[in-house]
């Protein structure tokens, strides 16, 4: 039961049977349109970014398991609110505001690799994320939503 892992680059959401998937994938003699299509389901997310993309394939079956990475969290908050930098002086200067809604699309996006066991404690990392770099959460300091996170304000979002 020989298995050969390929990893590779892709921007999220465009995966296509040409390079680079298709010259490392072909000699192992998969179908190539379920990986890409498979690979395009799972990454559709992460459209207009990079992600590393790791395809398992079993060489007696010819079956095969893809896993998704995920960018950075602080890639992905940069994404959603379209910007080019985080503040040079986080505790003083506010670059921007992170809508809770926002704040939530990012922990579902990275919910498998944060140290979080429910939702609840996702959106709080991804939070923690944003004191770093200088952004409010809902109009207001990263520490008091976590507060608010936490009394129950934003269940009705997060359940």
């Amino acid at each position: 039961m020989a298995k050969d892992t390929v990893e590779v680059l892709i921007e999220g959401g465009t995966a296509t049977p040409g390079p680079p998937l298709g010259p490392a994938l072909g000699p192992l003699g998969i179908n190539m349109m379920q990986v890409v299509e498979e690979i395009n389901k799972k990454s559709a997310d992460f459209a207009g970014m990079k992600v590393p993309v790791k395809v398992i394939v079993d060489r007696d079956t010819k079956d095969f398991e893809i896993e998704i990475g995920t960018p950075p969290t602080t890639a992905l908050i940069m994404e959603e609110l379209g910007i080019e930098k985080a503040s040079h002086e986080p505790g003083l200067d506010i670059v921007n505001d992170l809508p809770i809604e926002a704040a939530f699309k990012i922990t579902r996006m990275k919910f498998d690799s944060l140290l979080a066991n429910d939702y609840k404690s996702g959106i709080k990392e991804v939070m923690g994320t944003c004191v770093s770099m200088g952004l409010s959460v809902d109009g207001k300091d990263p520490r008091e939503a976590q507060k608010d996170v936490d009394a129950g304000k934003y269940d009705d979002i997060l359940l």
